[in-house]
């Protein structure tokens, strides 16, 4: 397993971290353990969950693992979010200072942990002001609540705006972001990497598989079935099906990773997650399993790296599709490193 740098940071992690979204859900306690342990044993040490992630459990599952195994607590990096609602209450949602206290120290006694290594803002608050939720996080850097900030789910502008503001306001900076990034949900390229390379911002990509689909799993023009994320819940998994199922593109990135993979004597799966992890600006890729096989999979990806002739077929077919202004020739050409004359 290779390590890198968390963002800018001094606190080492791996190249894949071991997302939590399953445990409590569709990974029994037990699994969801056995998951930890190997990746524990595989030179892993970075650790990912969230407050709404199976309403808690997920965090009381890990907090339970840690408690087991408490030799884990000084190896592993912990990290966890919150934004969104997790009671009734009008407070119990968001951004805002009482809302986020009030998440930190339930995360905390879930985690059985005194204290966060990364604590992150799921998603934008368009009510709070973005002052307020940045000066609750500094204040918990300084208790000793939570280590390092970091956001998820942002657009540029508002990545951009969090960032200043805690340089303006001598704030603990931002040092990672959690987007959905993969091959088919490149769009991130537009501008949040050039932000993160700016600021110094490590990227977390979440679902590095597209929720399956460069796994190969789903077959074009195929209704999904059996033990699958779209297969499970037939009338959610159409709905997410069919506008990707009719995207030429889809098939075309599809066909490319199968192309790397069988000439690599690799699974499809490990071709996605090798281009996503190479990608520049990404520190580590958020891995998502329900069993300990499907884990084993992801984490031989760990070590491997594709070819400058693997990366541009990759890149090629998966290359996003846009308009023409503001993302489109100029926006190539105002993301370039030279200039002009």
């Amino acid at each position: 397993m290779e390590h890198r740098t968390l963002g800018g940071t001094g606190t080492i992690v791996s190249s894949q971290c071991l997302g939590t979204m399953t445990f409590g859900n569709e990974s029994s306690e037990e699994v969801s353990h056995a998951q930890l342990d190997r990746f524990l044993e595989r030179g892993g040490n970075f650790v990912d969950t969230a407050n709404v992630y199976s309403r808690g459990l997920s965090e009381e599952i890990v907090g339970r693992w840690l408690k087991k195994r408490p030799e884990a607590r000084d190896q592993v990096v912990v990290a966890t979010k919150a934004r969104f609602a997790m009671g009734a209450g009008v407070n119990d949602v968001g951004l805002s200072r009482v809302a986020l206290s009030r998440a930190l120290d339930a995360s905390l006694r879930r985690l059985q942990v005194d204290s966060v290594d990364l604590y992150q803002a799921h998603a934008w608050d368009g009510l709070t002001p973005p002052e307020e939720t940045l000066r609750f996080l500094d204040d918990a850097v300084r208790a000793g609540k939570i280590r390092y900030v970091g956001v998820s789910n942002f657009l540029g502008w508002q990545l951009q705006k969090a960032a200043m503001l805690t340089g303006f306001l001598g704030l603990a900076p931002i040092v990672t972001l959690q987007p959905q990034y993969n091959l088919l949900v490149r769009e991130i390229e537009f501008e949040l990497t050039d932000v993160c390379e700016n600021e110094n911002i490590g990227i977390l990509p979440w679902s590095p598989l597209a929720g399956g689909w460069l796994t190969g799993k789903y077959r074009r023009d195929e209704v999904p079935t059996g033990a699958s994320r779209l297969g499970d819940d037939p009338e959610r998994g159409m709905e997410a099906y069919t506008p990707r199922n009719a995207q030429e593109r889809t098939w075309q990135v599809i066909d490319a990773v199968a192309k790397v993979a069988e000439s690599r004597g690799v699974s499809m799966a490990q071709v996605a997650l090798a281009w996503t992890a190479d990608r520049p600006g990404v520190t580590s890729v958020i891995l998502g399993a329900r069993t300990v096989e499907q884990l084993d999979d992801n984490l031989a990806a760990s070590d491997l790296h594709l070819s400058e002739e693997e990366t541009q077929l990759l890149d090629e077919a998966s290359e996003p599709i846009v308009g023409a202004y503001p993302y489109g020739q100029q926006g190539r050409q105002q993301r370039a490193k030279g200039r002009e004359l």
